[in-house]
């Protein structure tokens, strides 16, 4: 199994930045495409940033393109969201999450998921 721990979450004025990151642990046996997804309460999960696992390709979310940054480090596995000038409106919790072959933007198309690290962001 492949078990995804996200960290870096915090609490935050508007403007500043946050790095979260993603790790994986387990068999992590490729080609994995890597996800970020963001939900608050009584709101469906949705697609922030996408990478394939040679990070060749990225997919930003249009509410964070030219704000937020997906990486990931080939010699750990390590997953990055890069956040900058946040808004109150990115509050919410962060997850991380694989699948097989290309970046997909539903969450049902995703078969691992990290525990989820919380963002929020004061005005």
């Amino acid at each position: 199994q492949v078990q995804l721990v996200e960290s870096g979450g915090g609490l935050v004025q508007a403007g500043v930045s946050l790095r979260l990151s993603c790790a994986p642990s387990g068999r992590t046996f490729g080609p994995y495409a890597m996800g970020w997804f963001r939900q608050t309460p009584g709101k469906e999960r949705e697609f922030v940033a996408g990478i394939t696992w040679s990070g060749a390709s990225t997919s930003y979310a249009d509410s964070v393109k030219g704000r937020f940054t997906i990486s990931r480090d080939n010699a750990d596995n390590t997953v990055y969201l890069q956040m900058n000038s946040l808004k109150p409106e990115d509050t919410a919790t962060y997850y991380c999450a694989a699948r097989l072959l290309v970046i997909s933007r539903s969450p049902n198309e995703y078969d691992y998921w990290g525990q989820g690290t919380q963002v929020t962001v004061s005005s």
